[in-house]
């Protein structure tokens, strides 16, 4: 079957219009963590037309990730997840440019992923250290992302999609993870320096088994939500500044 390249994104353009759709498709963004919100996160934004993205994520599918995660099948076990992405990217938009960044994102490694050269960079990271590494980064002028930085709260133990919403960080409640986060900054007296805006929701659930290490349970609506909420965030800001 042959199809006409401007038909992948034709009802897109319905709503944004040719001039933006250029727009998006010369977007640089980079995206870290390519879990159960981050891969979400990232096939929005490349089914709504961005054409450059960096995806970094040190890790391999794991039968654990099944549940949640978009590159996590049961024939990709043990194969790098921005690798699964990255062939599935090229299938929806032959002519995106992927850059992969198989490592962590660390505050010893920060200089080296350029955050400043990026329109927007995305936060899906898991570990504390590095999550707060990376805000500060992107909230700081001389090494922030040229329009805006968004940042996932956590998105385990979450149910319903109605609870979820956007909002400052220091605005965020209800989320152990922004409270750890924000603990964190005070006890060092580094917090960011610019605001930004976080998905999260307030959503408590009733006591459940814990996994190994504290591990919580999560469920793939919520996980999906965070992401194309993250998504939706970056181009509602396209929408914004193009009209």
């Amino acid at each position: 079957m042959t199809v006409e390249k401007n038909e992948f994104f034709g009802r897109t353009a319905l709503v944004a219009g040719a001039e933006m759709m250029e727009r998006m498709a010369d977007t640089s963004v980079i995206i870290f963590g390519l879990g159960g919100v981050g891969s979400w996160c990232a096939e929005a934004l490349v089914r709504c037309g961005i054409g450059r993205i960096t995806l970094v994520d040190p890790d391999a599918v794991a039968a654990s990730n099944v549940n949640r995660q978009l590159p996590a099948l049961t024939s990709t076990i043990g194969r790098p997840k921005i690798e699964v992405l990255a062939e599935r990217f090229s299938q929806i938009n032959p002519d995106i440019s992927l850059s992969l960044r198989i490592e962590p994102y660390t505050a010893e490694s920060a200089a080296s992923f350029g955050i400043s050269a990026y329109d927007y960079a995305i936060d899906a990271i898991d570990s504390l250290a590095d999550k707060a590494a990376l805000i500060l980064e992107s909230t700081d002028p001389v090494t922030a992302p040229e329009r805006a930085f968004y940042s996932s709260m956590g998105a385990a133990r979450k149910i319903d999609p109605s609870k979820i919403s956007t909002a400052d960080f220091w605005r965020v409640e209800g989320c152990p993870l922004a409270r750890a986060l924000r603990q964190r900054f005070r006890r060092s007296g580094e917090f960011p320096r610019r605001k930004f805006t976080c998905v999260y929701s307030p959503e408590t659930l009733p006591h459940r088994q814990e996994g190994p290490a504290g591990v919580n349970g999560t469920f793939a609506p919520a996980t999906m939500m965070f992401g194309t909420t993250l998504a939706s965030l970056l181009i509602m800001n396209e929408l914004k500044h193009h009209s």
